[in-house]
């Protein structure tokens, strides 16, 4: 067996936030950043929310692996290769931290 080091690497990521919350007839309407991480990821995504009991918008992210969903909170990571994927902020800031 042998150890390694994960090699020093720059990326860029954008974390998908909740930016407004807006009373309206039916509730509350939510306004969440995707516009941001559109012109990010340089593709049309749209939030939605997805049946698991939650009302906090998601977004889905195709990666390598297949499709992931990001969750509001979670940070969108550009790899090395240009691809993309969602991770969770608990295992980004364990891992990044914000170069100059």
């Amino acid at each position: 067996m042998a150890k390694y080091r994960k090699k020093p690497v720059v990326i860029e990521a954008i974390q998908f936030k909740l930016i407004e919350k807006i009373p309206c007839k039916h509730g509350i309407a939510k306004k969440y950043n995707d516009l941001e991480i559109a012109e990010f990821m340089d593709k049309a995504i749209r939030v939605k929310t997805i049946p698991n009991g939650s009302s906090e918008g998601k977004i889905e992210i195709e990666t390598l692996e297949g499709t992931m969903i990001a969750s509001v909170g979670d940070y969108i990571i550009k790899g090395v290769n240009g691809e993309f994927y969602p991770c969770k902020p608990d295992i980004f800031h364990k891992t990044y931290e914000k170069v100059k």
